[in-house]
């Protein structure tokens, strides 16, 4: 589908990311990750859904609890159409290097790779999946 609008003439609207919602499995795991792995806090919940909302002070992440979490189908990210991943920024490769040694330590953490460099670098990242099985990056950009 083309535009007959070219793209520099186009106005941006929107400003950033209000917040991510994803599915979980296990939704008091998943928060207990993000909050005791992470350091975020919680912002609010609504039990009757259910649902948290977790903060780093500069994003928030809903979380949402599938129906039934032992009859859910997990996501392929080469099949299914949805989210591939969430990519977190770091401060410092020794933030980096922090967490991955947190993450060894996390019950239902699976740890797809440990940091390394992205392509030729600079940028370092890893990948986890978080107890429910959401895919995690964490990038540092020197």
């Amino acid at each position: 589908m083309s535009s007959p609008i070219k793209s520099a003439e186009i106005k941006v609207m929107t400003q950033g990311l209000s917040h991510l919602g994803l599915t979980v499995s296990k939704l008091e795991q998943t928060t207990v990750f993000f909050i005791e792995t992470l350091g975020w806090r919680l912002a609010g919940e609504k039990p009757t859904y259910p649902a948290k909302f977790v903060t780093d002070g500069k994003m928030f992440v809903t979380l949402w609890q599938v129906t039934d979490g032992d009859s859910a189908i997990q996501f392929d990210r080469k099949n299914n159409i949805g989210l591939h991943h969430l990519a977190l920024a770091v401060s410092s490769k020794e933030d980096l290097e922090e967490l991955h040694q947190r993450f060894k330590s996390v019950d239902g953490v699976v740890i797809e790779f440990g940091p390394e460099l992205n392509g030729q670098g600079p940028t370092v990242h890893m990948m986890i999946r978080e107890p429910s099985g959401n895919r995690i990056e964490f990038t540092y950009k020197p």
